[in-house]
């Protein structure tokens, strides 16, 4: 019988505790042996959880020192706390399953360095119930990964969709969001692009041994997109998505997270709600799909019970990121300025003479070249100018932003949305 120990009982610790109960009969047949939560420890005392039928504590050493747990769930959330416990857990031989991206997105390396043989899984960490973990670092394990480009934020997505399909403004969104519980009361982490990038550079390493923190890469969210960016969007063939973007080129590897505007023919543009999906392209397999709930309790916990059903059929953690030696020609992470794309601009200008020209010329002399470009009636006497690029570099992209801004007749900062 393997025993399994839950720190951090909440929505998603529950859900363990019930699918391990309730779909007993085919765990066990799956994983060869009975599999039972025996323990868990809450922050809060006070909630009711007797009907879990476990043992419930406030103190992780009930645990962690407990040498009948053969297996640590983390699910407390957070960076350094649950640094420490999974630490402690593996010190002590545990085998660990984690659902914290945040903490793999700072910490993954030391903790593959600290494991070795001991099983450590983190399925549950990347768009919940999708096997996207797996998928990169089992079933495509033979093609070198030309690019990952995945909806990995069910809350953006969710509010992009609303504001596409049925004219919402950003803010109404956002409270609606927060009512129904796809966002927090502060929404920074999910419509800031955070929660996505945690995820990505999770990918990443898997798929090209890249080690970049959230500092390191450029991360951008939702917070500015408006209706006349849709609007325009739609005129041109277009639906805009926050994305996580990783793509080999040669030997480096650009990681961004941003809003973007997509041809909504592509299979990942058609993804809506809160659902998550992430498309790999293989240099072997070409493109395949993964699709399906990004979060909530039940999604989440298929992931984890996965993984602690894979831990007790074999006992040993696969290469925690995928690599058994490191590649030959490793690759690198690609500056920020130096990321190639093409552009969609929104400036609010006043209605004089004289600002097309002006405007053209500070994109001619940042090297930036024009293909479409909209002018729309906005408040009194002003008019939003959409535009969109050719390929253009970053770096001057972020040069001609800020000298626009700069300008006596633009009424608001421009805003800039990527096109993939």
């Amino acid at each position: 019988m393997i025993k399994v120990g839950i720190i951090g009982v909440g929505t998603v610790g529950a859900s363990v505790v019930n699918i391990l109960k309730e779909n007993a009969d085919v765990i066990s047949a799956r994983a060869g042996v009975d599999i039972v939560a025996k323990s868990g420890v809450v922050k809060n005392l006070n909630k009711d959880r007797s009907y879990l039928g476990i043992k419930i504590s406030d103190n992780v050493d009930d645990i962690l020192n407990d040498d009948e747990i053969d297996i640590v769930v983390e699910l407390m959330g957070g960076v350094e706390e649950p640094f420490e416990v999974v630490k402690r857990a593996l010190k002590s031989g545990k085998a660990v399953v984690t659902a914290n991206k945040a903490l793999l997105a700072y910490h993954r390396y030391e903790l593959q360095e600290m494991a070795q043989d001991i099983a450590f899984e983190y399925e549950a960490s990347v768009a919940g119930g999708i096997p996207i973990i797996n998928a990169l670092r089992d079933g495509l394990s033979a093609n070198h990964i030309e690019s990952i480009m995945g909806i990995m934020n069910g809350t953006c997505n969710y509010m992009m969709t609303k504001m596409t399909n049925e004219g919402v403004a950003y803010n109404d969104i956002l409270k609606e969001a927060q009512e129904l519980g796809y966002a927090e009361s502060d929404p920074t982490f999910d419509v800031g692009g955070y929660d996505a990038a945690h995820k990505l550079l999770i990918l990443a390493s898997i798929a090209y041994g890249i080690d970049a923190k959230p500092e390191d890469i450029l991360i951008e969210g939702i917070q500015n997109v408006s209706q006349d960016d849709i609007s325009f969007a739609k005129e041109f063939g277009y639906v805009i998505k926050l994305l996580g973007i990783a793509k080999k080129d040669k030997n480096e590897v650009e990681l961004r997270v941003h809003a973007c505007l997509i041809k909504k023919q592509e299979m990942i543009a058609k993804i809506d709600g809160v659902m998550n999906g992430i498309s790999v392209v293989g240099d072997k397999v070409g493109e395949t799909l993964y699709y399906g709930p990004g979060a909530g309790g039940d999604a989440t916990a298929s992931a984890v019970v996965a993984n602690i059903i894979d831990i007790a059929r074999s006992g040993k953690s696969k290469p925690m990121l995928g690599f058994d030696k490191p590649m030959e020609g490793k690759l690198t992470l690609k500056a920020t300025d130096d990321i190639e794309s093409k552009y969609y601009i929104r400036i609010n200008v006043s209605d004089k003479k004289g600002v097309l020209a002006r405007i053209t010329k500070i994109f001619e002399d940042n090297n930036i070249s024009v293909e479409t470009m909209l002018q729309r009636p906005s408040l009194a006497n002003s008019a939003n100018l959409l535009i969109s690029t050719h390929i253009a570099y970053e770096r001057d992209i972020q040069t001609m932003m800020k000298e626009i801004e700069k300008l006596e007749f633009v009424n608001f900062a421009p805003v800039m949305i990527r096109i993939v």
